[in-house]
């Protein structure tokens, strides 16, 4: 379940429900937005009543999610994952192509591999 904080909650109506998640005997996941902040009941959530939830102070509304990968899913986080690497961003719009040798067996292949990987596109070389 996702449970929507409402704008304005305030950290001790935070911290009473990541508690009242923990006493439950599940895991609490906290992420802080720009405007409010969500928290992601981590666990088997059938047994658990929305309404308890959606009682609690400064709770806005309760989102229960009914796939696996709670923490991956565009419920829990709507907006793109881009991870960086050495400024090449890979998850957003443009594609980013990896490439290079399955195993580095010396300085010199590594090189020669490189050049070829940059001259073919790819924009990260592995090895």
């Amino acid at each position: 379940m996702i449970i929507v904080m409402r704008m304005g909650a305030n950290e001790e109506e935070i911290g009473g429900v990541v508690k009242h998640i923990q006493d439950m005997g599940y895991r609490a996941h906290l992420s802080k937005g720009e405007e409010r902040t969500i928290i992601g009941l981590i666990g088997d959530e059938r047994p658990v009543s929305q309404q308890s939830l959606e009682l609690l102070p400064g709770v806005e509304r309760v989102i229960p999610i009914l796939h696996p990968f709670k923490l991956a899913s565009r419920d829990f986080r709507p907006e793109n994952t881009i991870v960086d690497f050495g400024g090449v961003g890979v998850g957003g719009q443009r594609l980013a192509i990896i490439a290079g040798p399955c195993a580095v067996e010396s300085r010199q292949q590594l090189f020669e591999t490189a050049f070829a990987v940059k001259e073919a596109g790819a924009t990260i070389l592995r090895g």
